[in-house]
């Protein structure tokens, strides 16, 4: 009950901002850039070196991962981090090797903590015995079980505090913003200070890019001035498909994380502008165990709310008050942004980004995947896949291998398409099959800067 009471009185203090919040949080009038030296190049961190003594360094950092979301989005049940990304490897699978691989590199004791939500928990906790001889130590805490609230009366649409048959969609897990309570009311946050512990990285589990950095770790625990940042958020250039990220900005003399939910709607273009704003947000964060206690303690961490608006299975509305982690960055002292490159920043939305990581794009090492040496440009392809390909399992369908992409710029493929083996794209392909037509792209294809449509079909004889 304990958990229930906790949960409870931090949904009371949530809804509670909400009620007096009116409109847009942020000023626009107010909104600056960010002064040339808070926001450094990963370049100038990396010339810095890494000194001998990696190891005692090392030996501060926890790796925290984001595990609460499902897979629905592609089609899965079940947590999302236990999808199949490469070699029939998960994400979890994939981050457990890298931290493995740094404890027995360095001889050192890195543990992972796994953030779940009551969606996510008893699935992960099942998989965690498989990693029970890997030489990492594998923590796991809750997110809170927020209630969700209807949209006209904004009461709780929940009879009760039970969470099971019909009254599971009434709760939800209140955004990742959540885990500076979650990890000081589990316990684990003094526990591991107590360990001597000093740094959280934190990520996304989707996030193939967001490995453990020994120069950004350098510099937090050995900065060149001699004072610590309490909070380090990596940022990376936007392109034009990230206009929707959320950008560090200067505000009232902080630096401060700005969402497109948060801007009014007469600046969102301007928002989008990749030349006023040229970097968003890759939630690849580091923070002081220290500072999260000492916040938390005296209650001052703020974050703006973002009201995430719902339609249930029978048509009801509701609304989800959530928070990110990012935005308690103005919080803390100190606080820093590192813009990294953008090979950081892999996330797997889709199964057009799966397509990516699983072709000869990327080649695997110790859990971590690096651009193939033989991509003559540093670039990700562009890839499309249309609503034929939503779902893993009808994407695993519709490839009987993964093309060859080394020379891909842009794949947009819509309607009813598989392809044979041994495929390799090129440049600019853009396959369309209308409805009705099926276009079978024939084993061994070459397709280099080109347009199928219309109908192709190959039958086995």
């Amino acid at each position: 009950m304990s958990h229930t009471k906790n949960d409870l009185e931090g949904f009371k203090k949530l809804f509670h901002r909400f009620l007096q919040e009116k409109g847009p949080s942020v000023d626009w009038g107010k909104i600056q850039r960010p002064p040339e030296d808070s926001i450094q190049p990963y370049e100038k961190i990396k010339a810095r070196g890494l000194p001998d003594n990696i190891a005692s360094v090392l030996n501060k950092l926890v790796v925290v991962k984001l595990n609460g979301g499902l897979g629905t989005s592609m089609g899965c049940k079940g947590p999302k981090s236990l999808i199949g990304v490469r070699n029939e490897n998960t994400f979890l699978d994939l981050t457990v090797q890298q931290i493995e691989h740094l404890n027995k590199t360095y001889n050192t004791d890195v543990p992972l903590v796994l953030m779940n939500s009551f969606n996510t928990d008893e699935d992960t906790k099942k998989i965690l015995q498989k990693y029970s001889h890997s030489r990492v130590k594998i923590y796991t805490f809750n997110q809170s079980r927020y209630p969700r609230i209807n949209k006209e009366t904004l009461l709780p649409i929940a009879k009760d505090v039970s969470y099971s048959g019909e009254n599971t969609e009434c709760w939800y897990p209140p955004g990742h913003g959540d885990i500076y309570a979650s990890f000081y009311n589990s316990g684990l946050l003094d526990n591991l200070i107590a360990e001597g512990k000093e740094y959280i990285f934190v990520s996304n589990i989707d996030n193939l890019g967001a490995t453990v950095d020994l120069y950004i770790l350098n510099h937090l625990m050995n900065p060149p001035n001699g004072k610590r940042c309490e909070f380090v958020m990596e940022v990376t250039n936007k392109t034009r498909a990230d206009v929707k990220g959320g950008t560090l900005t200067q505000y009232e003399n902080k630096l401060r994380l700005v969402e497109i939910a948060q801007v009014p709607k007469a600046h969102v273009d301007e928002f989008k502008s990749v030349s006023k704003f040229k970097i968003f947000n890759t939630n690849n964060l580091w923070i002081a165990l220290s500072a999260i206690k000492r916040l938390q303690e005296k209650n001052a961490i703020d974050m703006e709310i973002i009201v995430n608006p719902k339609t249930l299975d029978g048509g009801l509305n509701v609304i989800q008050l959530e928070t990110a982690v990012g935005a308690a960055i103005k919080s803390f002292e100190n606080s820093l942004g590192i813009n990294v490159p953008r090979s950081r920043f892999l996330p797997v939305k889709t199964t057009s980004d799966l397509l990516l990581v699983m072709s000869n794009l990327y080649s695997l090492n110790a859990g971590s995947l690096t651009m193939s040496e033989k991509r003559e440009f540093p670039t990700v392809p562009l890839v499309k896949l249309g609503s034929s390909f939503t779902k893993v399992q009808d994407y695993l369908r519709r490839f009987e291998s993964i093309p060859d992409m080394l020379e891909l710029d842009h794949l947009t493929v819509s309607g009813d398409v598989t392809f044979g083996k041994n495929v390799s794209l090129k440049g600019t392909v853009i396959i369309i099959a209308n409805h009705g037509d099926r276009i079978d792209i024939p084993a061994g294809a070459v397709l280099e800067n080109k347009i199928v449509s219309g109908n192709l079909r190959i039958l086995d004889h």
